[in-house]
């Protein structure tokens, strides 16, 4: 199946050059959401155009670019809600697109057909649908729906010449789909156990066959099949620490490993022909990239790009070409396309604001401290130039999202946004972040806000051994599960961050795991079985960890963010801790949009809602009013 691949060092601290901190320029909002956000890339029939997705009208719609000059022309003109690329119609000219409704992730497929109009594929209301690729004939559009069982997605193709769906796989058991081999006869398939434990199998659609992979314990992905169908890849951390690639020989049911080494293998694919093996690790939150010439078992040679990590990739189904999707800790993700001909490497976009000076912002470097128990803790650190210990700085701790997410090396214009404005950040990658090992990855398991928060707790008190760092006014910030642990430590240990910064996060565990999107049934399981099941004696523990039933305990001031459209924390869980920190007279702030859901994509939105992230900042870390 072709299909598009999305991504997502204990090092020495560089040594810059002197610079001389007060020239650097403080930038506002507006001018960080002059930069434009892409995504996607897609070669058009002749490999002379990238189809891409861009937010530089406001909102994501979707652009096609010139490969030869970089031209770009927006193909859509959306308002209202994001419009997301997926791939030309092969042989058409024509588009696939994506689209939800005002961020309810309810997303359906859309064809741009030559006469400028769109036809909605997947119409019916509530049917969530994803692309998947085209048939190797290019006559068959993949797609997943729930349409037929809100909880289960089954796999649909669509003829590109009557646009009628046909079911080639219907998911009873509830399995999450994993690939369909080039002969459409092979399904595969997995089931999650637990948040780190999964079986694998291929299914035979010829024979009504069943055959599990997993033959034992551990985390298992599909990773593609050869495109004869005789070998099937997956990834997987049986037996060691980290993920690992491995070839499965679909006749004789032998399995060999392909790569390995003390990462993470985070994804791996053959280009259309199997000429090319792409494999991304995820080595220390960086992406690392090889790829490999399956032919001559060289690797490419690919061209650097200064501070460069690479976030996604592409190889055009002639095999000549490879977008390149690479952002830096100062400037936001751009498109290049490498030529594997000429071994030139060409950059087409250009997505950070012409007004901002990257010199102005700051490199992220990672960084290492101890926990309350000795266990090191990995975090992504942002020094503001001004800091010195003759100027200290206050501070943030950021928490991702999961739990299991992991904080990474790139640019987020939030956090640079802040750096500039003379905010140091520690993104703290505590127990139970993913990238660092299974091992590491499990010590959470229904211990969350507890010794998780220690780590996010140890992390300011490293903040607070650095000499420029002001170590009376620290704050905590976080959005989803991050936004837990903000308002967890607001009300656990009230004593410790002066303030905290909660984006859609949950405050409610019990009703967040009863309410939860019913398309996330096969993964319900295993969420339970790492939070607890709110329907048996969990419900105690989840309900002691829950801050809204503890908010008597808040003591410092709080701001909360939340999209009305949310289907992950609904905003009733926002509005009932907001209520109740005004009970107790707790300064509060709320802001509420109403056209965004588990996160914000609309540039207004994230320029009102940030710009007030700043000024309460300001107000309770700075003593200023803005």
């Amino acid at each position: 199946m072709k299909r598009a691949i999305f991504l997502m060092l204990l090092v020495c601290f560089p040594v810059l050059a002197q610079q001389d901190t007060s020239s650097v320029k403080n930038y506002t909002i507006e001018e960080f959401y002059g930069n434009t956000r892409i995504a996607g890339g897609e070669f058009s029939n002749d490999e002379t155009k990238l189809l891409m997705s861009s937010d530089e009208s406001g909102i994501f719609n979707v652009y096609e670019i010139n490969i030869s000059d970089g031209t770009k022309t927006q193909v859509t003109n959306s308002t209202e809600d994001s419009f997301f690329a997926e791939d030309y119609v092969p042989g058409t000219g024509e588009i696939i697109y994506s689209a939800d409704k005002g961020g309810n992730e309810i997303s359906h497929l859309y064809l741009l057909q030559k006469n400028g109009e769109a036809k909605e594929l997947t119409p019916a209301e509530n049917e969530k649908a994803n692309f998947g690729g085209w048939s190797d004939d290019d006559q068959y559009l993949y797609y997943i729906s729930n349409k037929r069982d809100p909880k289960f997605f089954d796999i649909y193709k669509m003829d590109k010449d009557t646009w009628e769906p046909e079911m080639l796989y219907e998911n009873d058991e509830g399995y999450q789909l994993e690939g369909l081999s080039h002969n459409e006869n092979l399904v595969a398939l997995s089931q999650p156990i637990t948040t780190s434990e999964s079986k694998l199998f291929i299914y035979d659609r010829e024979k009504d066959k069943m055959t599990e992979i997993s033959r034992e314990k551990g985390n298992y992905s599909a990773s593609g099949f050869s495109k004869n169908d005789q070998k099937f890849y997956y990834i997987t951390d049986v037996g060691k620490e980290y993920a690992y690639l491995v070839e499965y020989d679909l006749e004789s049911g032998e399995s060999s490993t392909v790569y390995e080494t003390n990462w993470d293998v985070m994804y791996s694919y053959l280009s259309e022909n199997d000429k090319y093996r792409v494999i991304a690790i995820n080595e220390d939150g960086k992406n690392r990239l090889i790829v490999q010439n399956n032919e001559t078992g060289e690797k490419v040679d690919l061209p650097e790009v200064p501070d460069g990590d690479i976030k996604a990739v592409n190889i055009s189904d002639s095999e000549n070409l490879m977008r390149l999707t690479i952002g830096t800790s100062k400037t936001p993700n751009n498109l290049y396309v490498y030529n594997f001909r000429t071994n030139k490497i060409k950059k087409l976009t250009n997505t950070l604001n012409s007004k901002i000076d990257p010199e102005d912002l700051v490199a992220s470097e990672v960084v290492r401290y101890e926990s309350f128990d000795g266990l090191e803790i990995p975090a992504i650190y942002y020094k503001p130039q001004q800091a010195s210990e003759n100027n200290k700085v206050p501070a943030l701790v950021w928490v991702h999202g999961g739990p299991g997410g992991q904080s990474r090396i790139g640019y987020s214009a939030l956090i640079q946004y802040l750096v500039n404005h003379g905010y140091a950040v520690l993104a703290v990658n505590n127990r139970g972040s993913s990238g660092y090992g299974k091992s590491f990855y499990k010590m959470d398991d229904k211990k969350h806000g507890e010794e998780d928060l220690k780590d996010v707790i140890w992390g300011k008190k490293w903040l607070q051994e650095q000499d420029y760092i002001d170590d009376e006014n620290i704050g905590i910030i976080g959005g989803s599960y991050g936004g837990y642990m903000t308002m967890a430590a607001m009300t656990f240990n009230p004593e410790e961050f002066d303030v905290g910064v909660n984006l859609f996060g949950v405050t409610n565990w019990l009703r967040t795991l009863k309410s939860i999107p019913p398309y996330w049934e096969a993964y319900k399981k295993a969420l339970y079985d790492e939070m607890g099941d709110p329907t048996t004696k969990d419900s105690i523990a989840l309900y002691n960890k829950s801050p809204l039933f503890h908010a008597d305990k808040v003591k410092n001031p709080v701001m909360v963010l939340q999209g009305a459209n949310d289907p992950r924390v609904l905003q009733v869980e926002s509005d009932e801790i907001v209520e109740e920190l005004k009970k107790n007279n707790v300064p509060v702030e709320y802001v509420v949009f109403e056209d965004e859901g588990h996160g914000f994509i609309k540039k207004e939105n994230e320029i009102k809602g940030y710009k007030q992230i700043l000024a309460f900042l300001d107000k309770y870390l700075k003593d200023e009013e803005m």
